[in-house]
């Protein structure tokens, strides 16, 4: 066979290179369609199907984008367990549930011993392993939700009595409700400045005095209800009665907490320390049917 020479030294066969030639000239089309590129648009087809299917499954899912998250959780778990208990140092949670731990009986029992208080004869709170059982247990327990939701009540009464007298305003409201609750922090504070000079030994806590202080929202609401129904002489007698009720409330519950064990099993009263203490009971007493009335007297016309 006669090879020819090339630019890179090897020969090539003429008669296969001339009989191609001449394959490719008699035939001008091919044998078999080409689908090299079709092979590979499907083929890339496939992957990039596939590659959507694996990003589907967390298995096939990047392992650090896991491993931040899980780190991100842990952090939001820690961060959240330092604010509780950083929380609980300044306001705490778990006592401020007992006192809202009440049912409907519980309130209408309260709502009827905080306006006809003359006949209840056990004042005492029970107690259970050392500790006070719910309010829901014992009407004598003191509680918050009464307090908050006379308040509340209140303050719209007081709003729609505004109204009555053509005086309604929501900057008039905002005084109203925000005069009404620096009297009870400054009422509450009071008392705390007294026990600590008194040096009285109890356990009454600033919640407990808080509950106490605001017992007197539901005498006030019953004589300005009374007022805009029946006028202002109705005021007056439904508000002296709730008056001599909460101070009545106040004197029997308290005793117990602030007299001394002999005090508060009906004995005689001796000692300049013990006098004192009655002394306070007497002026915390006497200060609610104060509060009242200059809460109030200008709701009703």
């Amino acid at each position: 066979m006669d090879y020819r020479a090339t630019q890179s030294g090897f020969r090539q066969p003429p008669n296969i290179r001339a009989r191609n030639s001449s394959m490719e000239v008699s035939d001008g089309s091919q044998l078999f369609e080409d689908t090299s590129g079709a092979g590979h648009g499907s083929q890339s087809g496939f992957k990039q199907q596939a590659g959507d299917q694996a990003a589907g499954f967390p298995g096939f899912s990047d392992p650090m984008s896991n491993l931040a998250m899980a780190y991100g959780s842990s952090l939001a778990t820690q961060g959240k367990e330092l604010m509780d208990k950083n929380l609980d140092r300044f306001i705490p949670i778990s006592k401020l549930k007992y006192y809202f731990a009440v049912d409907t009986v519980y309130v209408g029992k309260k709502l009827g011993l905080l306006i006809f208080p003359y006949m209840h004869e056990n004042w005492e709170v029970s107690y259970q392993q050392d500790t006070p059982v719910a309010p829901r247990f014992d009407v004598n327990a003191p509680d918050l939700y009464i307090p908050t939701m006379g308040f509340i009540t209140y303050i719209l009464v007081a709003g729609l009595a505004l109204g009555t007298q053509n005086k309604f305003s929501p900057e008039l409201l905002g005084v109203q409700a925000s005069s009404a609750f620096v009297w009870l922090v400054m009422e509450v504070l009071a008392v705390l400045l007294s026990l600590y000079l008194v040096t009285v030994n109890t356990d009454l806590t600033t919640i407990d005095l808080l509950a106490f202080a605001g017992y007197k929202y539901v005498g006030m609401i019953v004589g300005v209800v009374s007022g805009l129904l029946f006028g202002r002489p109705a005021y007056y007698l439904s508000l002296l009665w709730c008056c001599a009720a909460i101070f009545v409330f106040t004197i029997r519950t308290l005793r117990l907490k602030l007299l001394s064990e002999a005090a508060a099993e009906g004995r005689l009263v001796r000692g300049t320390r013990n006098q004192l203490r009655m002394y306070l009971t007497m002026a915390i007493a006497a200060a609610q049917p104060i509060f009242m009335y200059w809460l109030t007297f200008h709701l009703v016309r």
